[in-house]
């Protein structure tokens, strides 16, 4: 199983679809609730929920997820109704459309609960109708639509943000140390469509860090990320540096990057690192280890971006 410890826990969704085609005297059967099996529907619907419940055990790379929600729904095949899901020639046919909708709050989608969901909800059907109909026929179960995690990706910027990396190290600025976490940065910014404009390292040194920090303002970079410089050590400056001139604090971001990396090392307390913006740019203050810096960005990437926006009055 793949290893979804670095995704954030966010709200997903999921909808899905499918259709059981039957015939005409069929519909009227249920209709008129003479089915020899007795409620069709109600056990559908009961199938489907258990379905979803036993969906890692049917499928092995399915993480077990929690179930915060889930409707499923069953109507008979209408062009009026279902005209923008199917295509004509499907209404040539009769059939029951079965449609369901999950929500989980967690590391990974809901997606495969809800295929897997509606497929048994269909077989339900199938199995129960089977006795007074022979041309049953199963088919066009897909996904409608996923959101949370990288589903959302594009509804926090319009445009690849530009942004900046400024490596803050007395050692990788003299040459002693190899900077290993601005290059992580870049990279996982870039891995999210980001355009990194700029990269830099200085010394620990809080008016080489203001100048640096002052002139990508200037330039209009939408977002600044520091790396180093946010422990307890004595040479540690660049969260005073990034302090004393920012003009809006964003203690939401430090906190979602704490919040995170706490759940994975008790030092992640350790940071002071601060966010806030300066006219329309964003700094965001990571660690200046490999890790604590990747854990940060994992936190906030790429919803962060959405600040740009705010920044520039346009709200949420």
């Amino acid at each position: 199983m793949r290893d979804i410890t670095h995704k954030q826990i966010t709200l997903r969704t999921a909808r899905a679809i499918g259709v059981v085609f039957c015939s005409p005297e069929t519909i009227e059967t249920i209709k008129s609730d003479e089915l020899p099996k007795g409620n069709l529907f109600d056990v559908a619907r009961a199938a489907g929920f258990l379905g979803a419940k036993a969906t890692p055990q049917l499928l092995p790379h399915c993480h077990p997820v929690g179930i915060d929600g889930m409707q499923i729904t069953f109507e008979f095949l209408q062009k009026a109704l279902h005209e923008e899901l199917f295509s004509e020639a499907v209404f040539e046919r009769q059939g029951i459309v079965i449609t369901g909708e999950a929500k989980s709050i967690g590391r990974t989608g809901i997606e495969m609960e809800m295929l897997t969901a509606v497929s048994v909800a269909a077989l339900e059907i199938y199995d129960m109708l089977k006795p007074v109909d022979k041309q049953l026929e199963i088919g066009h179960i897909r996904l409608l639509e996923k959101r949370g995690g990288k589903s959302d990706r594009n509804r926090f910027f319009a445009t690849p943000p530009t942004c900046a990396v400024l490596v803050c190290s007395d050692s990788t600025a003299e040459g002693t140390r190899q900077d290993k976490s601005g290059v992580l940065i870049k990279q996982m910014l870039e891995d999210v469509n980001a355009n990194v404009k700029h990269y830099a390292i200085l010394p620990d040194n809080k008016e080489q860090i203001q100048q640096q920090i002052k002139a990508w303002v200037t330039e209009d970079v939408h977002f600044i990320f520091t790396t180093g410089g946010t422990g307890l050590g004595p040479r540690d400056n660049t969260v005073s540096a990034v302090e004393g001139i920012i003009e809006r604090e964003a203690e939401g971001i430090a906190e979602a990057m704490r919040a995170h990396g706490q759940m994975r090392t008790p030092l992640a307390m350790m940071s002071r690192g601060v966010a806030g913006a300066i006219a329309n740019t964003l700094v965001i203050t990571l660690p200046g280890s490999s890790n604590g810096a990747k854990e940060s960005l994992e936190a906030i990437l790429p919803a962060v971006f959405h600040a740009r926006k705010m920044m520039k009055g346009g709200g949420h």
